[in-house]
C-alpha cells in the first residue's frame, strides 16, 4: 500500500492567513467577529486572533451565506441560530466534494 502524505493541519491561525483563505481584508474578518457569536478566536498576550479550525469552519459557514448566497449579515445570523447543525453538515460535503474534485484534476493532470 503506498504511503499517502497527510495534510498538515495548524492548531491555530492568524488572522492573515484567515484573510488570506477567504480572500478578503482582516478588518472584514474582525468585523464578521464582533457580529456573529459563533466566531470566538483566542487572543494572545498582544492582543493578536489566533482562529481555531473550529473557528475556519464557522468563516466557511459565514461566507457561504453572506457572499455566495447572497444573505444579509441579520439574515445569516437568523439563519445561523435555527438551521447551524444542517449547514455544518452542508459545508462538511461541499468540502469533501471540493477536495475529491481536486484529486480528479490532479489524476486527470497526470493521465495526460
Amino acid at each position: 500500500m503506498p504511503y499517502k502524505e497527510r495534510e498538515i493541519k495548524k492548531l491555530y491561525y492568524t488572522i492573515g492567513e484567515v484573510a488570506d483563505m477567504f480572500n478578503v481584508s482582516t478588518s472584514h474578518i474582525r468585523f464578521w467577529e464582533k457580529e456573529f457569536d459563533i466566531l470566538q478566536p483566542k487572543k494572545n498576550k498582544k492582543g493578536n486572533r489566533l482562529f481555531s479550525p473550529e473557528d475556519i469552519e464557522n468563516l466557511k459557514i459565514i461566507y457561504h451565506l453572506v457572499k455566495e448566497k447572497g444573505y444579509t449579515l441579520q439574515g445569516a445570523k437568523d439563519y445561523l441560530k435555527s438551521n447551524k447543525n444542517i449547514e455544518v453538515d452542508k459545508q462538511k460535503v461541499i468540502d469533501s466534494l471540493t477536495s475529491l474534485k481536486s484529486f480528479l484534476l490532479q489524476l486527470k493532470d497526470e493521465l495526460k
